[in-house]
C-alpha cells in the first residue's frame, strides 16, 4: 500500500493553501496513494511562533465538520483516498490542534485533538491550544487503523503505547519542526524506535520553510515496524514523499510476536507510581522514597 506526506510551505492566504493542498491528494491519488497525510498547521503560518496576549485568535479557527474539512472530505469521496489533516479547530470559545481523520468514501471519522500541550520560546501552544479531550483514538480505514500523534504528543511513550495497544497499523504525526531543534539522528531515532516497540509503521509529516522567528526542516519520514527508515523526504524544499508499506510486516513485527505478549499490564499503574512500585522499608541499593527527581540537582563525586 502507498501513501503520500504532503510537505508544503504555507502562504499567506488560506485559500490558496487549502487549494494547493486539494491538489497535492489529487496528484497522490494518481500515483497509486491510499493515504495522504498533511502537517501541523498544514494551511495557515505557523502562528504560536508568538505569544498570544489577549483573547484567542478564534477567527483563523474554524469548526470540524467545516469548511476545509467538507473540502477534502468532498475529493477523498472523489478519488477513494484516506486523508489526514492538521489545523486550527473551533468548538465554542476553545480551540484545539485537531486532525480530522477522513475514510476513502468521504465519511469524517473523528478528530484528533494534540492531548499534551508545548509552551517554550516560539511554540507558545498553551496560548492557543485547549488540552484535546478526544482520547487517542484509531480509526479503522480503508486504508488500515490508523492512529494519529500531533507533534509534541509523539514525545510521550504512553500516547505511543496506547495506540499500539489498539492495534494501528500506521501512525500519523502532523509535526512542526524546525531545523536544528533536536541533537544529531534523534529526530528519525524516537519514532523508529516507537514504530519497533509498538509494531506499527510511523509516518511523520513535517513542515517546511522559512518563517519567522523559525526555519521547518522538512525531511518528512516513514518507518516500518523494524525501526528502519523506508522513505525520507527532502531537506528544505517543498515535495510530496511516497513510501510503500508491507502491511505484512506487522503481524511479523517483535512487538506482535513478543513484546505484547510478554507484557505484564498488571503492574504498569505500579511501575507508574514515583516509588516504581517499590514498598517502603530499608534500603536494599535502589533508591527509594517518594521524592520526585529534580532535573536541576547533581551529584559530586569528591
Amino acid at each position: 500500500m502507498r501513501i503520500a506526506l504532503v510537505q508544503h510551505q504555507p502562504g499567506p492566504r488560506y485559500d490558496e493553501n487549502v487549494m494547493r493542498g486539494l491538489d497535492a491528494v489529487r496528484e497522490a491519488a494518481d500515483r497509486g496513494a491510499s493515504l495522504v497525510a498533511f502537517p501541523e498547521l498544514a494551511f495557515t503560518p505557523f502562528f504560536p511562533s508568538c505569544r498570544c496576549g489577549g483573547a484567542l485568535p478564534l477567527d483563523v479557527a474554524e469548526a470540524v465538520p467545516g469548511p476545509t474539512s467538507d473540502a477534502f472530505a468532498r475529493l477523498a469521496a472523489e478519488l477513494g483516498v484516506v486523508i489526514v489533516l492538521n489545523l486550527y479547530e473551533r468548538e465554542g470559545d476553545r480551540a484545539y490542534d485537531s486532525s480530522p481523520v477522513i475514510d476513502a468514501d468521504g465519511t469524517l471519522l473523528g478528530t484528533t485533538r494534540m492531548l499534551h500541550i508545548a509552551q517554550m520560546p516560539h511554540f507558545y501552544e498553551q496560548d492557543y491550544y485547549t488540552p484535546g479531550d478526544h482520547g487517542m483514538p484509531v480509526y479503522e480505514t480503508a486504508a488500515g487503523r490508523i492512529g494519529v500523534a500531533i507533534c509534541y504528543d509523539r514525545h510521550y511513550p504512553e500516547v505511543m503505547r496506547s495506540l499500539g495497544l489498539q492495534q494501528a497499523d500506521i501512525v500519523v504525526i502532523p509535526q512542526a519542526g524546525t531545523v536544528g531543534e533536536w541533537p544529531d539522528g534523534l529526530y528519525e531515532a524516537e519514532l523508529r524506535v516507537a514504530a519497533f516497540q509498538n509494531g506499527y509503521f510511523t509516518a511523520l509529516a513535517n513542515r517546511v520553510g522559512v518563517e519567522p522567528e523559525m526555519t521547518f526542516a522538512g525531511e518528512s519520514f516513514v518507518c516500518d515496524p523494524s525501526g528502519r527508515v523506508i522513505a525520507r523526504g527532502p531537506a528544505a524544499a517543498d515535495a510530496i514523499v511516497y513510501a510503500d508499506l508491507e502491511l505484512e510486516q506487522l503481524a511479523s513485527s517483535h512487538a506482535r510476536q513478543l513484546f505484547y505478549r510478554d507484557r505484564r499490564p498488571e503492574i504498569v499503574p505500579t511501575l507508574l507510581d514515583v516509588n516504581g512500585g517499590r514498598s517502603a522499608g530499608p534500603s536494599t541499593g535502589a533508591v527509594s522514597g517518594s521524592r520526585v527527581p529534580n532535573p536541576e540537582s547533581r551529584v559530586q563525586e569528591e
